[in-house]
């Protein structure tokens, strides 16, 4: 998110996106893309919208940690998931390049700053494999996503991306693509990566919730030493977030010293006005028992800052906040500044961007797409070397590597 208060667009890693902010008018953007400032979100089941739910602070434990096993498995999922250079950095194999391809990416919103991440990497890519390429901004509003497809379908390209938002929202327009044989790639079109058969994606982009989900837990376990109190910010109305929380609240139950405090239901669209008090509330009513939160987005705790500051609490200092998903800028800014943010599990944007064209030549040479899904990654103050995203290392070479042999 940008320091300006404006409202977020916030899209859920993984799930498709859409605004309720519109931008300034405009169908079609330059390949050159600029960054736009983003957050994400997700959610729980059981909550009432508004609700907050859990006991009090936990009981006095043991000095040593109560899941000796649960907490050497997530100090080692966490080691592997903090390092810099991932174990994989794309695909080692594919068709070579087609050549004489033009490529449309219909954007949710470029305001949004995954959407526009992706798309940087797409604009990146075509230069890197010899493309034509246009991006067409949706505005963030049903109709604007809608007129965009249609526009892009007009222009008869080779291949469209779904860029951030839910491909039932154009369900006209994705059947007239599909009808006209015009291969669609998603990027956090639907839940899960890989190909879709309803829609019909060649397929789509995104990480796995379920390791999103695990490695936040984890973290908290591996940070704490098995010891902490917990809140976790979601977003009950949202189903993908919702099923994230669940997940999260599996994965720190595993860990019999990490107790579940409360889980905060706050709606996206309601972060900014209702997360200051909300954390001025559970302040009160924990005190030091609260020791970590967890969050399905990034944008919980920009607002959580100012009542955290407040209370005269040290940026640097408990509770530790980790966002289960995005890695926006503002994110990494509070990270790599100790304020209120101590880590992020991150999207990796433009290489997602540059993996989209390596689906779309795979689907132009008439094979299958590739299933491969980035690993999940931490990024903190210690490994994130001031950066304000995540880009792995290796990426580029690697498909270059594939197109030009």
């Amino acid at each position: 998110m940008t320091s300006a208060r404006r409202r977020r667009v916030i899209p859920l890693r993984g799930a498709p996106a859409l605004s309720p902010r519109t931008t300034t008018p405009g169908s079609a953007v330059a390949v050159t893309v600029a960054a736009a400032v983003l957050t994400a979100g997700t959610v729980l089941l059981g909550c009432e919208r508004g609700t907050s739910v859990g006991g009090g602070p936990p009981s006095p434990g043991p000095a040593k940690s109560g899941c000796p096993i649960a907490l050497a498995r997530a100090e080692a999922a966490v080691e592997q998931a903090e390092k810099a250079n991932p174990a994989t950095t794309g695909p080692t194999g594919g068709p070579t390049a087609t050549t004489g391809r033009n490529i449309v990416y219909v954007a949710q919103t470029m305001t949004n700053p995954g959407v526009a991440g992706a798309a940087n990497g797409v604009a990146e890519a075509a230069r890197a494999i010899g493309w034509d390429l246009r991006v067409i901004d949706g505005q963030g509003t049903p109709d604007g996503i809608q007129a965009a497809f249609g526009q892009a379908i007009t222009l008869r390209p080779s291949g469209i991306v779904i860029g951030g938002f839910d491909p039932d929202l154009t369900s006209q327009q994705v059947a007239k693509a599909t009808a006209e044989h015009i291969p669609l790639v998603g990027w956090h079109a639907v839940g899960s990566p890989g190909p879709s058969k309803h829609p019909e994606l060649f397929t789509n982009i995104t990480t796995r919730v379920e390791d999103v989900a695990r490695i936040s837990a984890e973290w908290i376990i591996a940070h704490s030493h098995g010891h902490a109190g917990v809140v976790l910010f979601t977003d009950a109305s949202i189903p993908f977030a919702r099923t994230k929380s669940e997940l999260i609240k599996k994965q720190l139950a595993t860990c019999s010293g990490v107790k579940l405090l409360a889980e905060d239901n706050i709606p996206i669209s309601d972060t900014s006005s209702r997360t200051p008090q909300a954390v001025s509330s559970l302040l009160s009513r924990f005190r030091d028992a609260w020791t970590h939160s967890v969050a399905i987005n990034d944008v919980y705790f920009a607002d959580a800052a100012p009542a955290l500051r407040a209370a005269r609490r040290k940026g640097g200092a408990a509770p530790f906040n980790i966002g289960a998903g995005d890695g926006d800028p503002s994110a990494f800014q509070r990270i790599n500044s100790r304020q209120f943010q101590a880590a992020t599990v991150p999207e990796p944007f433009s290489q997602q961007g540059w993996q989209i064209l390596d689906e779309f030549n795979r689907a132009f040479s008439r094979k299958p797409a590739s299933g491969y899904v980035a690993p999940v990654h931490i990024s903190t103050a210690a490994n994130s070397s001031g950066a304000t995203t995540w880009d792995p290392p290796g990426y580029r070479a690697a498909y270059r590597k594939i197109w030009h042999r």
